[in-house]
C-alpha cells in the first residue's frame, strides 16, 4: 500500500488546486480520479451548448499572476471545450499529471484512529494510506437519471447531458429529439439542437428564470484592460457577496424611481448574466424588491416569444427570481418561435410512460429517435454518499448526515478527523463563483496544515458544539433571504427522500472569509488539534487492570 501525506479525491478545478498547493508545501500528494480524464464536471458535461455562467476571467485560478497574464480567453462566457483546454493547460504547466491516478474510483475511505491515517480503497482493490483526506468531488457530479415506466423498451437512444458520449459527434440532423428538463443544461442545449433536429420537444415541469449570457468574443483591447487591472478585479470578487468581479450596487431596488430602476436592469440584462441578481443588494432578501427584478425579466422573456399560448407557459411565475439558481442562456426562449420546436408542459400533461416509439403523456404519444435527460444532479451530498466514508467508531458519513449535512465552517465534520470537504454543504459553494470558494478553502486548509506541522499536531477534528453552532448560523442566514420560499437543490428538493435542509452558506463570500480568518486567528477555534490521536490518548489514560 502506497503511503502519502494527502489523498485528494477528484481531478477537477478543486482537486488540481489542492494538489498544486499542498505539493508546494512539500507534501506528498496523490489525486485519485474516477474517470479517464481531468476536468470533473467539465470533462463529462460535453453536451451541445455547454458553457459557464460566470465570466471567464472570474472563473479561473488566481494563484498564479503569470497564468493569468499568459492565458487568453476567447469568449466572455467560456464554452466547455475551452474550459477543458484551460484545465489541461494548468495540469501541464504545473506538472500535475505525475501525481494524478486516473480510472481510480474510490469505493471506501476508512479512518484508523490509532494511526490517525486514512486508508482509501478504489475499485479493483487498490489501496493508499494518507494522513490527510481531501474531498474535491464537486457539488454537481452525481447525476439524477429518471426511471420512467417502459424506459428500457425505448428503441431509440437515451443520453444524459452530464455523461455525454465522449469522442463522438452526435448529428441530430433529421432526428426527432426530446429534451427532458429546463435547468441550465436544457436551456443551453435547446437552441443548438433546435438548429439541427427535424423536430425538438422540450419537456418542462417548471418555467425557469433565465438571463441572456450576452456572450461575445473577447477583444484584444478588453483582454489588455482586464489583465492590466486583474488584481483589482480579483479584490472585488474576494470582497463581494458572490465572488463575481464587478462592483455590487449597494442601493435598494425600492429607493430609486421606476425610471432609474429600469435603466439599471436594462444595463444588467445586457451584461451581468448570473450577476443580474446583484443589480440591487436587496433582490435576494426582500420580496418586494425581488418582484421588481422578476417582473422586468418576465417582460423581457415575453417580448421574444411570438406565440401567446407558449408565452403563458414559458414565462416563470410562482417563485421568486434567483430563489432557484437562475440560468444564463443564449437564445433559449427564441428557439420556441421555430416551427420545429414544441413545448410539452408536464404539469398540464404528465409523462405516463416510455414506449418503444417515444414518450406517452396524458395528452398524446410523442415519437422520438433520441431522448436527452437534462435532469440535473443529486447536489451537494450525492457524490459524498457514493463511496463508504467511515470515520471514528465505524460511523459512516451517510449515517452522520441522515438528517442533513452537519459541518464546522462547511469544511470539516466531527468523527471524521483529518478530512476536509472542499466547497461542500455549509460553505458558499453553489451560491458563489465556485472558483473563489475553492481557492479560499484550500488556502485555509494549507495554512492549517502548516500550523499543525509547526506545532507537532497530528490530528484535527471539528468539535460537535461548533458544528451545531455553524449549522444554526447557516440556517439563520438562510432565513434572512428568499431562498427558503421555493423548492430547489439548495434545500434538498431535487431528490425524493433527501433531507430537506438548506445546504449552502448564504452569508456571502466576504462574510465567509471573515469566519475562516477568525477561526484561524483564534487558534482554529471549533477544532480539536491533537499531538496524539484521541483514540491513542484515551487508551493510554484508561485504568490498567491489576
Amino acid at each position: 500500500m502506497q503511503e502519502v501525506d494527502a489523498i485528494v479525491i477528484g481531478a477537477g478545478f478543486a482537486g488540481l488546486r489542492a494538489l498544486h498547493t499542498l505539493r508546494g508545501q512539500g507534501k506528498r500528494v496523490l489525486v485519485l480520479e474516477a474517470s479517464d480524464g481531468l476536468g470533473g464536471v467539465w470533462y463529462h458535461n460535453q453536451y451541445p451548448g455547454a458553457r459557464c455562467d460566470v465570466e471567464s476571467y472570474d472563473y479561473s485560478y488566481s494563484f498564479s499572476p503569470e497564468l493569468e497574464q499568459d492565458w487568453r480567453w476567447s469568449e466572455r462566457y467560456a464554452t466547455q471545450p475551452e474550459i477543458l483546454r484551460y484545465i489541461n493547460h494548468v495540469a501541464d504547466r504545473f506538472d500535475l499529471r505525475k501525481d494524478i491516478v486516473l480510472n481510480a474510483r474510490m469505493t471506501e475511505a476508512r479512518y484508523d484512529e490509532q494511526a490517525a491515517r486514512w486508508t482509501i480503497t478504489a475499485e479493483g482493490g487498490r489501496q493508499w494510506s494518507a494522513h490527510y483526506f481531501v474531498m474535491c468531488v464537486g457539488q454537481l457530479s452525481t447525476t439524477k437519471t429518471p426511471d420512467y415506466p417502459g424506459q428500457s423498451g425505448f428503441k431509440g437512444r437515451i443520453i444524459h447531458s452530464a455523461v455525454w458520449p465522449r469522442n463522438e459527434t452526435i448529428d441530430f440532423t433529421g432526428k426527432r429529439v426530446a429534451i427532458i428538463g429546463t435547468g441550465s443544461s436544457g436551456m443551453q442545449m435547446t437552441p443548438v439542437i433546435a438548429r439541427q433536429a427535424a423536430h425538438l420537444t422540450v419537456f418542462q415541469r417548471t418555467p425557469n428564470f433565465s438571463v441572456p449570457a450576452s456572450n461575445a468574443p473577447v477583444s484584444d483591447e478588453e483582454d489588455r484592460q482586464v489583465k492590466a487591472h486583474y488584481r483589482e478585479r480579483r479584490e472585488r470578487a474576494w470582497n463581494s457577496p458572490t465572488g463575481l468581479g464587478f462592483a455590487v450596487n449597494r442601493q435598494s431596488a425600492l429607493e430609486v424611481s421606476p425610471e432609474e430602476r429600469e435603466k439599471v436592469y436594462e444595463a444588467a440584462w445586457h451584461r451581468l448574466g448570473f450577476g443580474f441578481a446583484l443589480a440591487y443588494h436587496d433582490i435576494l432578501i426582500n420580496a418586494e424588491a425581488n418582484e421588481t427584478a422578476a417582473e422586468f425579466i418576465r417582460r423581457k422573456i415575453a417580448s421574444v416569444i411570438d406565440k401567446p399560448e407558449l408565452r403563458e407557459k414559458l414565462v416563470p411565475r410562482g417563485h421568486h427570481f434567483a430563489a432557484r439558481r437562475p440560468s444564463v442562456d443564449s437564445g433559449y426562449f427564441q428557439a420556441f418561435n421555430q416551427d420545429n420546436v414544441e413545448l410539452a408542459y408536464v404539469k398540464e400533461s404528465p409523462i405516463v410512460e416510455f414506449t418503444p416509439e417515444g414518450i406517452r403523456t396524458t395528452a398524446k404519444l410523442h415519437a422520438f429517435d433520441v431522448i436527452i435527460f437534462a435532469t440535473g444532479f443529486d447536489a451537494f451530498t450525492g457524490s459524498l454518499f457514493k463511496p463508504s466514508i467511515v470515520g471514528r467508531s465505524g460511523i459512516t458519513l451517510r449515517q452522520k448526515w441522515e438528517d442533513g449535512p452537519v459541518t464546522q465552517l462547511g469544511v470539516s465534520v466531527s468523527d471524521f478527523p483529518n478530512m476536509l470537504i472542499v466547497v461542500g454543504p455549509g460553505s458558499p459553494s453553489l451560491l458563489s463563483n465556485v472558483m473563489v470558494s475553492i481557492e479560499e478553502q484550500i488556502d485555509w486548509l494549507a495554512a492549517l496544515i502548516k500550523t499543525m506541522d509547526a506545532q507537532g499536531i497530528v490530528e484535527f477534528e471539528a468539535e460537535p458544539e461548533a458544528e451545531r453552532a455553524w449549522v444554526a448560523h447557516v440556517n439563520e442566514r438562510a432565513r434572512e433571504t428568499l431562498y427558503l420560499t421555493t423548492d430547489s437543490y439548495y434545500n434538498g428538493a431535487e431528490v425524493k427522500g433527501k433531507a430537506r435542509v438548506f445546504m449552502p452558506y448564504s452569508g456571502g463570500v466576504r462574510g465567509y472569509r471573515r469566519h475562516l480568518r477568525e477561526c484561524a486567528e483564534q487558534g482554529y477555534s471549533g477544532f480539536a488539534l491533537r499531538k496524539t490521536p484521541a483514540a491513542r490518548a484515551a487508551k493510554a489514560e484508561a485504568p490498567q487492570a491489576v
